[in-house]
């Protein structure tokens, strides 16, 4: 029996319908407690697709790098970023419908048609779909999916680098406890989502050490 997996089945009948390029969109960093959430905008060249593209939550970090590295080659890609402070003062899904939008803007071209991960379209004039689990059914948001993760886990390494103690080349920002043991020992960052619960406490528990010191 033939795995079953993403396939182009939405882009070609979009396609038809629309008569240009489908775009599929999809983003990385919804629920961790820092960092920033990406979204990508992928247009795949059906002539020139990589091999073994499928949900990021279902690939290896090697895969990821080496089909996000493949994709900036073969397709046409747009990067959109939401920042901790866009995502603390608009909250963490029109956060997410930005950097969508942002990722769209960045191909550089208005798409025929766009394909959104998830169970909403952000408000925008794009003609557009929503597919629930879209980046394990639909081969441009799987695609997107790769890019956008890939495109954070870098984004948080650096981060990582300049505020060790948190975890973040491994953890990407998700409450793992070595991350929540250090915002309850070294308190929040400016990278951190103050607007999320576990950081808002750390930051009201860790306020009142620092004055009484």
């Amino acid at each position: 029996m033939l795995k079953s997996g993403p396939h182009l089945k939405f882009e070609r009948k979009y396609q038809r319908l629309h008569k240009g390029l489908v775009a599929g969109v999809d983003e990385a960093g919804r629920g961790p407690l820092a960092g920033p959430v990406v979204a990508a905008a992928v247009v795949l060249d059906p002539k020139g697709i990589p091999e073994g593209i499928d949900d990021s939550k279902a690939l290896t970090a090697a895969k990821r790098e080496r089909l996000c590295e493949e994709l900036l080659k073969c397709a046409k890609v747009g990067l959109g970023i939401a920042s901790v402070e866009e995502i603390d003062s608009l909250n963490i899904l029109w956060a997410t419908m930005l950097a969508m939008t942002r990722a769209v803007e960045a191909l550089g071209f208005v798409p025929a048609f766009v394909l959104v991960d998830g169970n909403r379209c952000p408000d925008w004039a794009h003609q557009s779909h929503a597919v629930i689990g879209g980046d394990a059914l639909c081969l441009s948001i799987a695609a997107a999916s790769i890019v956008a993760k890939h495109r954070r886990d870098c984004m948080m390494a650096e981060l990582d680098a300049l505020h060790p103690g948190y975890g973040w080349a491994s953890n990407k920002g998700y409450a793992a406890r070595v991350h929540q043991e250090a915002l309850r020992t070294l308190g929040p960052t400016p990278h951190h989502r103050r607007s999320f619960a576990p950081v808002a406490q750390a930051h009201f528990d860790f306020g009142p050490r620092i004055a009484a010191e």
